[in-house]
C-alpha cells in the first residue's frame, strides 16, 4: 500500500513494504486515494510540492504480469485505473518528483515518468520498459507519454524496441532522468532540495497543473481522462 505524509510544503507519497510494488488494483486505488487527499489538503495554499518513493529495492515492478498479459491488449470501452492515476498525476496543482530508489519497469517506469521530474539512485535499480522482452504489445498511451518524456527518437527506439535496461546514470546522459544518486537516502535528499527550489517560486498551484495538462495534451486524449482529470 502507501502512505501520505506532509512535511512543511513537501508532501511525501511512499509505497510500502519490501515487495514489487506491483500495480495492482488494489494499489492503485490506494495511490489515488492518497492524490485525492492531497489535492484537497493542499487546496489552502498554492506552494507545495509532491516527492514520490517506495521502500525495498523496487519502485515499483509495473503490473501483475497475468493482468498484463490478460488486459494490456485488449480493446477498451474507457480509461484504465492506470490512465486515471497517470491523468491525476498530471493534473495535480503542483511541482511533482519521483524519486526512484531501484527497479522501476514497464508501467512502473509510466508511473515514474509520469512525474515532473525523476531523480534516480544509481547504485542500484534500472528503467525498463521490459514488454518486448516479455511478448506483450505495448499500449498507445505508453508511447504517447515516452514521446512526450523523451524526445529523442533514438532513444525511444532503445527504450520501446530494443526494452534496454537503463541505470541511472545511462537515464540521466539521455535525459530521462533529472539527476543520479549514491544512495536511496541521498536520492529522496536530493528530491527535497528540488522540492524546496520549486516551492519557493511560488507559483500558482492550478495555473502550474493546467500548464502541464496542455503539455501533456496527447496522453490525455481521451475525453473521460480529461474531465477527471479538470476534478
Amino acid at each position: 500500500m502507501c502512505t501520505l505524509e506532509k512535511r512543511g510544503n513537501i508532501y511525501f507519497l511512499t509505497l510500502t513494504g519490501s515487495d514489487e510494488h506491483r500495480l495492482t488494483p488494489t494499489l492503485i486505488d490506494s495511490i489515488r486515494s492518497a492524490l485525492h487527499r492531497l489535492r484537497t489538503e493542499s487546496s489552502t495554499s498554492p506552494c507545495f510540492a509532491l516527492i514520490t518513493t517506495a521502500h525495498g529495492k523496487f519502485f515499483s515492478n509495473g503490473l501483475e504480469l497475468a493482468y498484463a498479459k490478460s488486459n494490456l491488449s485488449k480493446p477498451q470501452s474507457g480509461p484504465s485505473t492506470l490512465e486515471l492515476l497517470v491523468s491525476e498525476l498530471i493534473s495535480l496543482p503542483m511541482p511533482t518528483i519521483a524519486a526512484v530508489n531501484g527497479h522501476a519497469s514497464a508501467a512502473g517506469m509510466i508511473l515514474a515518468l509520469s512525474h515532473d521530474y525523476v531523480v534516480m539512485r544509481k547504485d542500484r535499480g534500472f528503467l525498463y520498459m521490459s514488454e518486448m522482452d516479455i511478448g506483450l504489445v505495448i499500449p498507445n498511451w505508453f508511447v504517447r507519454l515516452l514521446k512526450c518524456k523523451i524526445g529523442d527518437a533514438k532513444v525511444r527506439q532503445e527504450v520501446i524496441m530494443m526494452a534496454k535496461k537503463l541505470t541511472a546514470e545511462m537515464a540521466v546522459e539521455r535525459g530521462i532522468v533529472h539527476s543520479a544518486h549514491d544512495s536511496a537516502e541521498a536520492t529522496v535528499d536530493a528530491a527535497v532540495r528540488l522540492g524546496e527550489e520549486l516551492v519557493k517560486r511560488g507559483w500558482n498551484g492550478a495555473v502550474y497543473g493546467k500548464n502541464r495538462m496542455v503539455l501533456f495534451d496527447e496522453v490525455l486524449n481521451h475525453e473521460k481522462i480529461k474531465t477527471v482529470s479538470k476534478l
